[in-house]
């Protein structure tokens, strides 16, 4: 069967990263989380006191960016690519509430962009790839033969993200996790770079009331489509 690049994109806890793991263990696909890299930024931007709640030192990350390596290591255990940053196994703590507070500040410096947006366009050069973010379809991939883009409401997606927090042992409130939502929202789809739009040619999926089985079987139905007329 041809390989495709499949690019997943949409807004902040709507499933975007489940739903990519699900069809490249279907398709035996390469899946790459893009929002973790970012994660991973922001995390070592918190950790070298370059930003926090009241200010956010851009020339010393920009600067800082030779120095951050970033890797995905498959856990045959989880079923899934760990992130590392410098060596480190950063997967945990970059799905804090505190790295979600400080990601979309970071995601949008153009620096930083260009260098992650290179790495990601290099990992899917030989197509085969699921990839999910913010602009896979639009800048990432702009060629991709299958563009999705997953919305739901606000409120939706701060229970969920509330639930899963919760999971964790995180000590979070739901206001906390809805005006965070909220905030990443205006910031990912307002910021000069690459902002978060539809492209052109994507596929809007709202799962507000679908569940992951129907979810991924639609899109699975969508690629079996897609691959007999590519």
């Amino acid at each position: 069967m041809k390989k495709i690049t499949i690019a997943i994109d949409g807004f902040s806890s709507t499933g975007k990263s489940t739903l990519a793991k699900q069809l490249a263990k279907e398709l035996e696909y390469v899946y790459v989380d893009t929002g973790a890299m970012y994660r991973a930024v922001a995390y070592f931007a918190m950790k070298n006191q370059f930003i926090d709640a009241d200010s956010f030192n851009k020339k010393a990350l920009i600067e800082s960016l030779p120095k951050i390596q970033l890797e995905f290591k498959y856990n045959a255990v989880l079923g899934f690519a760990e992130m590392y940053l410098n060596g480190e196994n950063v997967e945990k703590q970059i799905r804090t509430i505190e790295v979600s507070n400080f990601v979309s500040a970071v995601a949008a410096v153009s620096e930083v962009r260009s260098k992650l947006v290179e790495q990601q366009q290099e990992m899917g050069k030989n197509k085969g790839i699921v990839m999910d973010g913010r602009d896979i379809g639009t800048v990432v991939f702009p060629d991709a033969e299958l563009k999705i883009f997953m919305t739901a409401s606000a409120e939706t997606r701060a229970q969920r993200r509330f639930d899963e927090l919760q999971q964790k042992g995180d000590n979070v409130t739901y206001e906390e996790v809805l005006k965070n939502v909220v905030d990443r929202d205006h910031m990912d789809t307002h910021r000069e770079d690459s902002p978060l739009v539809i492209a052109d040619d994507a596929i809007e999926i709202d799962n507000s009331y679908l569940n992951k089985e129907e979810q991924f079987a639609a899109v699975l139905e969508l690629i079996n489509d897609v691959v007999k007329t590519a």
